[in-house]
């Protein structure tokens, strides 16, 4: 393979992406724990490598190019893969220590594996947890093959191939930019106005795309398709673009005002996030203390 001269290394690339999702250099210079000069400078290597121009720049901040935003959603992906790079490779460092292999959807890896994660590791030291995100399809296949020892799912229904327990409830819901006309609606919208409209989705074979097409089948084309909770996010929070997510995933922004919820007056979506694994193999050791702080920390 030829080297990619042209690919801003991953500093520069949270950069972008911190600065797309705080809308302002200051706010992502103190969220990376950085200067301000140094996000900019790595903002302007990233423009300048890859000779597009990523923000339009304001007294009031930044704001994301048509090509930016491409730019933003592709970043997110090389993030998320270097993050599972450097995770997978720390788990081949265990040095005999015990580890327990977990899949996780989309929402449970972004709003609940971390604190799980966090209280499994306060109870054994010395345990390594090896994360594999990917959306519920990819993690059915995962425990199917036998490549996991537990995984976490949001999907509709699962399989009777695999055993399962529900470990938390959230609902799908719609959000959108501060200024939409939508948030102007006192009763807000319904189904037949959310399946005309074309929205920022997940890809298909997640589980948020998959309560999505079933409780509104008669959705027309999306927007646009990405591959992870957090991308969707950033597009909706960069764009203004409506989009149906995970009450969970968008909890913070909602309540910072950064996004608005928008009651829909006809279909309500919720569902059940469950913990799966392959019935031939319970759960033994740290995946059967991390099913246990899971099923404890239900609400």
């Amino acid at each position: 393979m030829t080297a990619l001269r042209n690919v801003p290394d991953l500093p520069a690339l949270e950069a972008v992406v911190t600065a797309a999702q705080t809308g302002s250099m200051g706010a992502a210079a103190e969220r990376l724990g950085v200067s301000q000069q140094a996000v900019s400078a790595r903002i302007r290597t990233a423009e300048s490598l890859l000779g597009v121009a990523i923000f339009q720049r304001s007294p009031r901040g930044v704001e994301l190019t048509p090509a930016g935003q491409l730019v933003v959603t592709w970043a997110h992906e090389i993030l998320v893969a270097a993050t599972a790079l450097e995770t997978g490779v720390a788990g081949l460092r265990v040095d005999g220590r015990e580890t327990t292999r977990v899949a996780a959807s989309n929402t449970v890896a972004e709003c609940l594996l971390p604190g799980w994660a966090g209280q499994l590791r306060a109870q054994h030291p010395e345990a390594r947890l090896r994360a594999h995100p990917g959306n519920s399809e990819q993690v059915l296949a995962a425990i199917t093959a036998g490549g996991v020892d537990l995984g976490f799912v949001e999907c509709p229904t699962v399989p009777r191939t695999v055993a399962s327990r529900t470990v938390a409830h959230d609902s799908l819901v719609v959000v959108v930019a501060p200024d939409h006309p939508w948030t102007r609606r006192r009763r807000g919208i319904t189904r037949a106005e959310l399946a005309a409209t074309p929205l920022v989705v997940r890809e298909q074979g997640s589980g948020t795309r998959q309560t999505l097409e079933k409780a509104v089948p008669e959705l027309v084309d999306p927007l646009l398709e990405l591959p992870s909770t957090a991308a969707v996010r950033t597009v909706v929070l960069t764009t203004g673009a409506p989009s149906v997510l995970s009450s969970l995933a968008v909890q913070n922004d909602v309540a910072a005002g950064r996004l608005v919820r928008v009651d829909l007056v006809d279909v309500a979506m919720p569902r059940a996030l469950r913990a799966v694994w392959n019935p031939n193999q319970r759960p033994r050791g740290l995946a059967a203390d991390l099913l246990g702080i899971a099923l404890a920390s239900r609400s």
